[in-house]
């Protein structure tokens, strides 16, 4: 399984008015390593032909950040079918390694020139696998 991680420090402009970490920014995070992963992995002439869509997204809050928290955020995918792919967010305190959030997406994989669901390609699944 690829996973692909990266950290990110707790700003002022990440905060609610509980001085925690917004609801809203974790599901932007979500959605910003995602597309980092899928541009990671694939080059400019690949991204026009095809992109993705979100059809359903779960996340499950367990524990809250504040100012200053350093996050390790890890995706990876954990299914590609057809035209769907299921992808993980797993989002750590990286001081204490304490699960603050988990997201299961379901993304749906679109042709960039019809701009209609198509099934995804072998060699587009490997590249997450």
């Amino acid at each position: 399984m690829e996973i692909h991680h990266k950290t990110i420090t707790v700003s002022l402009e990440d905060l609610d008015e509980l001085n925690h970490v917004n609801n809203v920014r974790y599901v932007y995070w979500v959605n910003e390593i995602a597309k980092e992963h899928w541009h990671l992995k694939t080059d400019e002439a690949l991204r026009e032909r095809y992109f993705w869509v979100m059809i359903s997204h779960t996340i499950t809050y367990k524990s809250s950040a504040i100012l200053n928290d350093i996050i390790l955020v890890k995706t990876f995918v954990i299914q590609s079918e057809g035209v769907t792919s299921t992808r993980v967010v797993e989002m750590y305190n990286k001081e204490t390694d304490k699960l603050l959030a988990r997201s299961e997406t379901t993304w749906c994989f679109m042709d960039g020139k019809t701009k209609r669901p198509t099934r995804i390609p072998e060699f587009i699944i490997s590249l997450f696998a």
